[in-house]
């Protein structure tokens, strides 16, 4: 994985066989798609112009393929080595052939699993590679396997040999500048070294092979001498062979002359850690088990990207990768599986490795119990026939001992292997390999083909056992292939397709319990995995089915949150904005199922309606849309819960033509906003900390109602004194008037739903509009509501306004409510308004002076208030250092809205910690006001302004900023009002009565537009409500009574 801020120009993957290519190119490509390889490398798999190019023949070839390519595109007809001053090319070495993996050790799995990864997937050793170099030291000398002297001779003071003190063959990483490189790169022209390319051998060169380390990198270390580099001193550990001794001297000549005066140094990775991944078994076992952990590392973990169906079976000590595990399976310490899926009961006993089992070979596995082999099942293809060919080894077995000297296999001597099993040395060795030569790498001991029947995992693990049974029969009968024959059959496409096929099926099950165990896990990475890598189809079927099983709307509505999600992926970020409308009548049978509460059915319609929109992505994003608006229905249900909270009494209605009038103050928040929002507020838990204000001495939100004679409803509503007035005037005399009461920006739509959700109009009723409003309230209602606040103020404006119309609507028609239950009564009428907000509003403009409201994890949602008892005087204090000042930009709330709620349900570990972090301020809020700590209180709230803007990414525009810069030095805290974006910023002045000196401050300030300062008193009255009589004065002329609420 390139480390972050590198951007490849080039990244080039090399390989031994010509048949791997095509399958490391697609895993080169499926890596750049997840954004692990930077926005547009130019990506490619190399072959080795030969088997015995060595790692340094193979750098060259594929440095003068990178720059071919390079050249092309720059538009040159010959390779210049211009190419590579700008250029950051990226070569990765597959390396020999690995017994332990099919896929060499580059794609060999790790068990890890990485929380910050955009897309989620099996990390390989490919993925692994690069990390942060900070330590530098120059290069003297390269030793490999020197002699206990030698290497003491780079010990420091305290008797160890630190590694920059030397430069191991295996260690990893090597950067040329691009001035060496192009050194390099013009020495691929000169024989013999033109003998590393696919130039030289196209020309007919004899090949020669080079050692990276110890022909390239060794040359330009100050220790070195010519004579000592080009006579081969280290050609024993390096390339040379007798036959191409010339051959290499020369190459070395070339090599000094063109690299030598280039110095060479060393970086170290501080607490890092290599593991070479030798041929043996035991050290691969190791690695995989008892690698201690590195801070530059990703932690090794016993499961990783696994389903276990009975984890407490997985014994410490073990490691379990891309594995689906299910029933009864016991792994003991010191045992690896990776990209098995099996059925127990089984045990597996320690020191095995297991790797590319299917469930087929579960039954086989039950009746044998293994201790330290390994067992692989392998894709081989046979011309055009893909066969699972499995092989068994023990763990301590040496690949190349002959079976006379100490060469085992099963961990025992061959001699003793044969007696057991009755297998003679001439089945497995024919008499063309000579005795000498006889190894466990070209026995032909594994099954491959049968004339009648179709072989399996227990064709080779009979050899466990004795010649009792049929076994040995069937193993004779077989056509058997060595391990050297079987790389040259293996299909390593199959087998990542395999791996990936597997991997998917695994994180079905994590989407299911992810989802129905309520876990705070973001499943986004692994949906942008699954679109990239052509399974969202399976993904949707999944969230299907948990969405239409799930006995808890939440888990149903995350579900369709994350079909949403599935599908914006889907869209390659073409398309349009994923917020959006969501009312296409297609899609309205859907949304009737869910309102009726038929969740099953409303997924089913949902996914028949969806098929007709993957077309393209237009479609896509509206679908998305849909998807959303589903959720939306569901959360509304969830949200409906707190109707139960809702008390209602009567009382004797005024008379007819009477006003009743409420005033509201308008409320700031202080600490812990957004966790009051639906599903947060219900899912995670929710506190803010509210204060009711006066604004410039008014309360500025306001309702009155009254019954009239004639049988229909008046709406008049009026807001914005700030930036002119506008009213509104509708008369309603037919239930088809109130149809859009769900609509916000529908004329009138939060008056036409408080009339609903107060129960004066039942729009279900077979009754019209004028017989109900006669039978239940002898005439119609006129109703007046109006905010001196502009649109967008952050100031709880509209979910207040509605609990002051609620409120004076149940009075008008011989009813009472009380603060708590229009509370309530406000987070179901908004539901119903389709607005879909909080409660945190209507607490701080209902609930007089400063106060937290909390609500628990859990359903039915209740919201529960608590007056927060501060010092005597403090409000007084508070009311000099408190300042409004109006920005003068709008905001938009409904988008931010949808985004939050968004990335809430994709589970984003940033917003899930924000959470927690917005509740923990909001209670250390409280205790600074207990203790009217304004410093401590200037601290929750620059606090809570980093934890809006994390909460939701935008809410502060360029003007606002500039503004409070401004105001940094002279303020404890600030915050923009409500959701950001706009509206008001409150501040907390460091020096009482500051209103004069903010003004001057911010009128010298460039860029801030139009702004206006006011006010804040802290209302400790709360919201009135007062019988009028008739006269119908203007409303707001009360505004600065306190009139005794009327509850």
């Amino acid at each position: 994985m390139a480390p972050r801020g590198v951007e490849w120009t080039v990244i080039v993957l090399t390989c031994q066989h010509k048949d791997s290519v095509c399958a490391f190119q697609k895993e080169l490509e499926i890596r750049w798609r997840r954004g692990a390889l930077g926005p547009h490398p130019l990506l490619l798999t190399v072959e080795d112009p030969a088997a015995c190019v060595g790692s340094g023949g193979a750098t060259l070839n594929a440095l003068l393929v990178a720059a071919e390519h390079l050249s092309a595109r720059a538009g040159c007809t010959v390779v210049t080595a211009d190419v590579l001053r700008e250029a950051r090319i990226l070569i990765l070495h597959m390396g020999r052939d690995f017994p332990f993996d099919d896929c060499s050790r580059a794609f060999t799995c790790l068990p890890v699993e990485d929380p910050d990864a955009p897309a989620e997937a099996l990390t390989c050793n490919l993925d692994s590679l690069l990390g942060t170099m900070t330590q530098q030291g120059f290069v003297r000398d390269i030793i490999y396997q020197g002699p206990e002297a030698r290497i003491q001779e780079c010990a420091g003071p305290d008797g160890k040999v630190p590694l920059p003190a030397l430069w191991f063959q295996v260690c990893g990483v090597v950067f040329f500048s691009s001035e060496t490189a192009e050194q390099l790169l013009a020495t691929h022209v000169i024989p013999p070294l033109d003998a590393c390319t696919y130039l030289g051998l196209d020309s007919g060169a004899q090949t020669i092979q080079l050692s990276l380390f110890f022909d390239i990198v060794l040359c330009m270390a100050d220790g070195v001498t010519e004579e000592d580099f080009v006579t081969g001193r280290i050609r024993e550990v390096g390339s040379g062979h007798a036959k191409g001794a010339a051959a290499l001297r020369s190459a070395r000549s070339v090599l000094w002359k063109a690299l030598h005066a280039i110095p060479l140094s060393m970086v170290c990775i501080p607490d890092g850690c290599y593991d070479y991944m030798t041929m043996a078994a035991s050290d691969h076992i190791h690695n995989l088990t008892l690698r201690t952990s590195s801070a530059n590392a990703l932690p090794f973990l016993k499961v990783a990207h696994s389903h276990i169906a009975q984890p407490q079976l997985l014994e410490d000590g073990c490691s379990v990768t891309n594995s689906l595990l299910e029933g009864a399976v016991r792994v003991e310490p010191g045992s690896v599986l990776q990209h098995c899926h099996l059925q127990g009961p089984l045990q597996i006993g320690s020191g095995c490795l297991l790797t590319g089992l299917d469930v087929s070979s579960s039954p086989a596995l039950q009746r044998c119990r293994l201790h330290d082999v390994v067992l692989q099942g392998h894709a081989i293809r046979l011309r055009d026939m893909l066969r699972q060919v499995f092989t068994l080894t023990g763990r301590h077995d040496d690949w190349q001992s002959p079976p006379g000297e100490a060469g085992t296999y099963l961990n025992v001597p061959w001699a003793e292997f044969f007696h057991r099993t009755g297998i003679r040395e001439g089945d497995i060795w024919g008499s063309e390999v000579p005795r000498r030569s006889r190894c466990l790498l070209n026995a032909r001991l594994f099954p491959v083909l049968h004339a009648a029947e179709p072989l399996g995992v227990q064709d080779v693990l009979w050899f466990l056992g004795s010649q009792e049974g049929e076994g040995l029969g069937r193993w004779r009968a077989s056509w058997r292939m060595s391990w050297e024959q079987l790389l040259m059959c293996l299909d390593q496409e199959a087998e990542l397709a395999s791996r990936r096929a597997l991997f998917f099926r695994q994180a079905q099950g994590k989407l299911r319990r992810v989802l129905l165990e309520h876990r705070d896990c973001s499943l986004l990475p692994l949906i942008r995995t699954a679109v990239s890598e052509g399974y969202q189809e399976a993904v949707l079927s999944t969230l299907d089915q948990v969405a239409s099983v799930a006995a808890d709307p939440g888990v149903a509505a995350r579900a369709l949150a994350c079909i949403a999600d599935v599908l914006g992926c889907m869209a390659k970020g073409d398309g349009g904005l994923r917020s959006g409308p969501a009312a296409n009548r297609e899609w309205a049978p859907a949304f009737q199922q869910l309102e009726r509460g038929d969740i099953a059915e409303g997924v089913k319609a949902l996914a028949t309606e969806r098929r007709k929109w993957l077309g393209r992505p237009a479609l896509l994003v509206r679908a998305a849309r849909h998807y959303e608006g589903a959720e939306q229905i569901l959360i509304r249900q969830a949200v409906m819960s707190a109707c139960r909270f809702i008390n209602v009494g009567r009382e004797e209605p005024p008379p007819v033509g009477h006003w009743v009038l409420v005033e509201c103050p308008a409320r700031i928040d202080v600490s812990g906003g957004w966790s009051d929002t639906p599903p947060i507020t219900y899912e995670h838990g929710g506190a803010v900390v509210d204060i009711a204000i006066l604004v410039d001495g008014r309360r500025p939100i306001g309702a009155r109602a009254r019954r009239i004679a004639e049988p229909e409803l008046r709406l008049v509503s009026a807001s914005g004194a700030l930036e002119g007035e506008v009213v509104l005037e509708l008369v309603c005399q037919d239930l088809e008037d109130l149809q859009d009461y769900c609509q916000p920006h529908a004329p009138g739509a939060l008056l036409k739903a408080a009339f609903i959700c107060t129960q004066i109009v039942t729009l279900a009723s077979q009754k019209p509009l004028q017989a109900q409003l006669l039978e239940c309230s002898g005439g119609g209602f006129e109703v007046h509501s109006w905010s001196s606040l502009p649109h967008g103020s952050g100031l709880g404006t509209s979910s207040i306004l509605a609990g002051a119309v609620m409120a004076a609507l149940y009075r008008a028609a011989g009813k009472s409510a009380n603060a708590e239950s229009l509370i309530h009564a406000v987070l179901h009428l908004e539901q119903v308004l389709t607005t879909g907000g909080g409660w945190q509003d209507q607490v701080g403009g209902l609930v007089p002076g400063i106060k937290i409201g909390r609500s628990k994890a859990l359903l039915p949602l209740k919201v529960e208030v608590e007056q927060i008892p501060v010092p005597e005087g403090f409000p007084q204090t508070l009311n000099q250092h408190l300042l409004l000042i109006y920005t003068g930009k709008t905001r938009l709330a409904r988008n931010l809205l949808q985004d939050v709620l968004r990335n809430w349900y994709a589970r984003l570990p940033a917003i899930v910690q924000n959470a927690d972090a917005l509740v923990s301020n909001a209670e250390q809020c409280a205790q600074a006001f207990r203790q009217g700590n304004l410093p401590l209180l200037g601290e929750c709230l620059t606090r809570y302004w980093q934890q809006k803007k994390c909460m939701a990414p935008g809410c502060e525009p360029l003007a606002v900023r500039r503004m409070m810069d401004a105001l940094q030095p002279y303020v404890y805290g600030q915050s923009l009002a409500g959701a950001g974006g706009g509206g008001f910023l409150y501040i907390l002045t460091k020096e009482p009565s500051q209103k004069d000196f903010i003004q001057q401050i911010l009128a010298n300030t460039e860029g801030l537009g139009n702004f206006s300062i006011h006010t804040v008193e802290v209302d400790t009255a709360g919201f009135s409500l007062q019988l009028v009589g008739s006269d119908p004065k203007a409303r707001g002329d009360t505004g600065n009574e306190r009139a005794q609420p009327v509850m």
